[in-house]
């Protein structure tokens, strides 16, 4: 896939992973319904920090000629998917509570913040600034 597919598929993932996760966020704790979307919205987090393993760095400085600092947020991801639904499933709510908090505020609003920053290809997108990635598929 090139950089600019791999966006768009990160794009579909993380845009309901939000939605969902803010509704999560915002809403009682514990009911049936907050249980399957709290796993729908786990899976989805997992799928993007995969995904977001294969989309070079565009910012800043690079390791191993791909990875950049944002990459730490996608291993912080896949880090807290499994504990807070390890978390979940052994009852420790407190723990649970600090990992899906952690992976909202980390995985998508900082993550997301940095999306928007200049030279970034969501930059570009909404403000028509020019990108440092090459749009060409």
């Amino acid at each position: 896939m090139t950089y600019l597919q791999l966006a768009y598929f990160h794009l579909a993932i993380v845009v309901p992973a939000f939605v969902i996760g803010t509704f999560l966020m915002l809403n009682h704790k514990g009911t049936p319904r907050h249980r399957l979307l709290g796993r729908v919205y786990l899976a989805l987090m997992a799928i993007t920090g995969i995904v977001t393993l294969f989309m070079p760095a565009q910012v800043g400085p690079r390791f191993l000629g791909h990875f950049g600092f944002i990459h730490l947020l996608s291993l912080l991801t896949l880090y807290s998917v499994p504990t807070a639904l390890l978390a979940a499933r052994q009852h420790r709510v407190a723990q649970h509570r600090r990992r899906m908090i952690g992976l909202y505020f980390g995985g998508l609003l900082l993550a997301g913040g940095l999306a928007f920053a200049p030279g970034r290809l969501l930059h570009h997108w909404v403000f028509g600034t020019p990108a440092l990635v090459s749009l060409r598929p």
